[in-house]
Formats: C-alpha cells, structure tokens, sequence
C-alpha cells in the first residue's frame, strides 16, 4: 500500500489531449515537482461534485503559494467521463483531470474499495497525497464517508505547518 515515503507507482494513466485520448505516466508527471494527487471515486458524483474538486478549484491559488507546482485529480472512469467532469465544473487547465479506467493505480496503490453494492464496481478511495519529485511526502486516506482529511483545506494545513517547521 501507499504510504508516506514510498515512491508513486510508476502507472499508465489518460487524459483527453488535442489529439484524442493519450497516455500519462505518472513518474513522468511527478517528476522533478511538487505536486498533489487527489483521488475521488467516481465523477459526477455528489460529494466529489460538490465538495472534493471544488475545494482544489477554490483553493488553488493558495496551494500554489505553499510550492505546489500542480495538482491533478484521478479516479476510476474514463477519460472522456473526466474530461467532461472537469469542463462541467469549470476546471479548464488548473488541474490535470487523470483517467485509470483499468484500476491500476488503484491495486498498484492499493486503495481500491469495492463500491459494487452502489452498482460502480471497483474504485479507489478518496484521498489527497503531496509528492516531491515522485516521492510521497504526505498521505491522506479518508476512513469514511464525506470529506474530513483529504480536502484541498487539510491539505494547505499540512503545507503550512510543514513550512512553519
């Protein structure tokens, strides 16, 4: 499983480009920045539309100020489903929008939870994670339902207090 001081798994993930839908590995992504990776279960729904992204999305300028250098959301749909999630709620360039419509961050990171009782199948769960240059740096994986660790504001927390350090 993923854990504070382990590297990101080095996985395939999709986004929709100029030219259609094209490959992103996340060791590229990560690599030489400081970046947050936030994970939803799936588009479209209530609380990630209502809360998670647009936490980042107001927050942005913020998490910028605290050395971020790019956040990027993920989850287990595909990459037109979050290509128009993140048209629908306004995202335009500010976060990367990343497809792993197979789950293989997900079992790589070994955050999948099994959401078929909800008719969605496998997922990942909700959870932030600040990565320096790949490496995670800090991890925050939600124990239940709703949004009480993994936010864009538990997330500038951590940036403050590790700079007040």
């Amino acid at each position: 499983m993923i854990a504070t001081g382990s590297r990101l798994p080095d996985v395939q993930l999709h986004r929709v480009g100029e030219s259609g839908v094209e490959g992103v590995s996340l060791a590229t992504l990560a690599a030489g920045r400081r970046m947050i990776l936030f994970g939803v279960p799936g588009a479209f729904t209530p609380t990630c539309s209502n809360e998670h992204l647009p936490g980042y999305i107001e927050r942005l300028e913020e998490l910028r100020s605290q050395g971020i250098e790019l956040v990027a959301c993920v989850a287990v749909n595909d990459p037109y489903v979050m290509q128009a999630w993140g048209a629908a709620q306004g995202v335009g360039e500010s976060i990367q929008m990343l497809a792993d419509g197979n789950g293989d961050f997900a079992r790589a990171a070994g955050i999948e939870r099994d959401f078929s009782g909800s008719g969605m199948g496998m997922r990942n769960r909700r959870f932030a994670l600040i990565a320096e240059d790949g490496l995670v740096t800090a991890l925050a994986i939600e124990p239940a339902r709703g949004i009480t660790v993994c936010g864009a504001a538990d997330m500038l927390e951590l940036l403050r207090r590790e700079a007040a350090r």
